[in-house]
């Protein structure tokens, strides 16, 4: 079996905390503590003055706060880790299903075209612009936006000319254009198909080839 090296989940911004976490532990003091610390006072207490009822009760009821706040942490650490069982379980059942994600980038395989949308702010004409990995454009087209609302795109893979361009990363941005002339940049979401599911520390992310590494929460839609 292959190791993942550490850097590569820093890159990604999923380093974890467990030696944070274990300095916290260390640092903190369990109920045991507490009443090592009761008996080593309850014997070098002043004979002639001795401590009161009310200030022994009132430790015995710190103590008692201590403890129900550690079973809390204990019962809020197996929650979280419920739910970190759940996501991954999730996250599974995402393998091979198409989601919408936001991206400025389009995935195209050795056949078929690439699909995605955006978000058209009123009626008018969509512009879409695929370029290449040098910044080029290799094709341009237009959808029609009978309203505000989602304006679904397709590319088929082909350039201006109609001749099929090799599998690979390209880039893709859009604009709309009103009735009055007004145009705008609009925001791009691109359809990939997850290929695996990485666990990190502040959830999950899904793998989309050619698109790269984006967080569950960024998911639009499933299909």
């Amino acid at each position: 079996m292959s190791t993942i090296a550490s850097d590569i989940y820093s890159s990604l911004g999923l380093t974890g905390t467990t030696g944070t976490t274990a300095a916290k532990k260390e640092e903190s003091l369990g109920q045991a503590d507490f009443l090592r610390l009761m008996t080593e006072q309850l014997q070098h207490q002043d004979p002639l003055k001795p401590m009161e009822n009310s200030a022994f009760l009132g430790q015995l009821a710190q103590f008692s706060t201590v403890q129900g706040i550690q079973d809390l942490n204990t019962q809020v650490q197996d929650f979280s880790s419920a739910l970190g069982n759940d996501q991954v379980m999730r996250g599974a059942a995402l393998v091979g299903h198409q989601v919408l994600v936001p991206a400025s980038k389009l995935a195209l395989g050795e056949d078929g075209g690439a699909s995605g949308a955006v978000a058209a702010p009123e009626a008018g004409n969509v512009t879409f612009t695929i370029t290449d990995a040098n910044g080029s454009k290799v094709r341009e087209f237009t959808v029609a936006a009978d309203k505000a609302g989602e304006v679904a795109f397709n590319w088929d893979g082909s350039d201006g000319l109609g001749n099929r361009l090799p599998a690979g990363s390209y880039g893709i941005s859009a604009s709309h254009k009103a009735g009055d002339g007004t145009e705008s940049k609009l925001d791009t979401y691109v359809s990939g198909t997850v290929d695996s599911v990485t666990v990190g520390t502040d959830g999950l992310y899904l793998d989309l080839p050619g698109l790269g590494t984006v967080p569950l929460d960024y998911v639009l839609r499933v299909s």
